[in-house]
């Protein structure tokens, strides 16, 4: 694929920032889109991108960031508001207006990334939205658009990984409602990223809908208990009954270290099989080099980053990065972080003794730290 010039909107979230990153290590020239330009100056590639102001729900800030940037070949999408008030409506009119600016501004195709949406009436907020923004994005005369979907993203500091790793860690016994035999897809976030960049390519990938995902399927409650084993923990899971799923996530909400709203609102989507509907990328684009990642090696690699480092000089995308959230990382790296704040740097070498407490007593300690820092003065966090 020749180099193109790209535009990544959410470039400061999860898969947003490894973008940028991934598409500048083969050759293209990224444009970085962000409500909060201040925010760019964290990441490591700040100094090879082009950073424009774009506020997607504003139709005046959409214009001048795409008149800033200049010719746009390709325009990646990964703007969400899930976890905020009527973030579903507010998703649908700001990829409205990004698609109209796109087109104004000549460009040739539309990258989004989103999720698999299962047949079926009653979906949750979060699935019913994720359709709804892919046709918002279609509009006429407009950028052709390439709609990726996933299920559950492996990779430290995705959501989900941190809520799997949250109910890993903290739970002895694990409950198992109904809903954990539901079948998922996972897919690492290496192997997302490289179908990103492909994605781009539009001699070799048509505009459509594609669910991409990893080699293996597999269950909720099988993934939670693989990532006990992979982890080294004894866990098991417990038959317990079905549970209003309103239920279900406001009580998920209070014991995962993930913001209150983003944990009930994902919560909400477990209800449901979460497998690929159609081949995805396969005949239109090979296998990563190496091949996909499988469920076990992409959590041994999310497990096994030391320390955070700058999102463009991570040894693997699967690592936490240091602009990653300060909620991500696990309870014991929570803890040391924190500790580490409060004590000398002589001491600091002590602080891996901490990865000897049991993960239930970790989150319990984590807990009671995060909430006295939420009651604390906003400059002692």
């Amino acid at each position: 694929m020749k180099p193109m010039r790209t535009l990544v909107t959410g470039a400061t979230g999860y898969i947003g920032s490894r973008l940028v990153a991934a598409l500048l290590g083969d050759g293209h020239e990224v444009i970085v889109a962000s409500r909060n330009p201040e925010r760019l100056g964290d990441f490591g590639w700040i100094d090879d991108v082009t950073p424009v102001i774009l506020d997607a729900a504003d139709p005046d800030s959409a214009a001048s960031a795409f008149g800033v940037a200049g010719p746009v070949d390709v325009a990646y999408y990964l703007v969400h508001g899930i976890g905020q008030p009527g973030y579903r409506n507010a998703d649908n009119a700001a990829a409205a207006t990004f698609a109209h600016a796109a087109k104004d501004a000549g460009v040739k195709r539309i990258v989004y990334l989103g999720g698999f949406v299962p047949d079926g009436d009653g979906l949750s907020e979060h699935l019913a939205g994720r359709a709804e923004v892919a046709e918002a994005l279609t509009v006429d005369g407009g950028p052709e658009v390439v709609w990726l979907g996933a299920a559950i993203i492996i990779g430290a500091g995705s959501t989900s990984f941190e809520m799997l790793r949250a109910v890993g860690d903290r739970f002895l016994l694990i409950p198992m409602p109904p809903w954990a035999n539901n079948p998922l897809d996972p897919i690492s976030i290496s192997d997302v990223l490289y179908y990103l960049v492909a994605a781009a390519d539009s001699e070799r990938v048509p505009p459509g809908s594609y669910d991409i995902k990893g080699p293996e399927t597999t269950t909720y409650g099988d993934l939670l208990l693989t990532y006990a084993r992979v982890s080294g923990l004894w866990r098991s899971g417990v038959p317990v009954p079905d549970v209003n799923m309103d239920l279900v996530s406001q009580v998920a909400a209070l014991f995962v270290p993930v913001p209150h709203a983003l944990a009930a609102d994902l919560v909400q989507s477990l209800d449901y099989p979460m497998t690929a509907s159609n081949d995805g990328l396969t005949g239109l684009v090979p296998d990563p080099p190496g091949g996909q990642v499988g469920i076990e090696d992409a959590i041994r690699l999310s497990l096994s980053g030391h320390g955070r480092r700058p999102v463009d000089r991570l040894a693997d995308p699967h690592h936490l990065a240091d602009t990653d959230p300060d909620w991500a990382g696990g309870d014991v790296t929570r803890i040391r972080s924190l500790a580490s704040m409060v004590t000398p740097s002589v001491a600091h070498p002590a602080l891996g003794l901490l990865c000897a407490i049991p993960g239930p007593v970790a989150g319990w300690v984590r807990t009671g730290l995060d909430t006295v820092i939420g009651l604390a003065p906003k400059g002692l966090s």
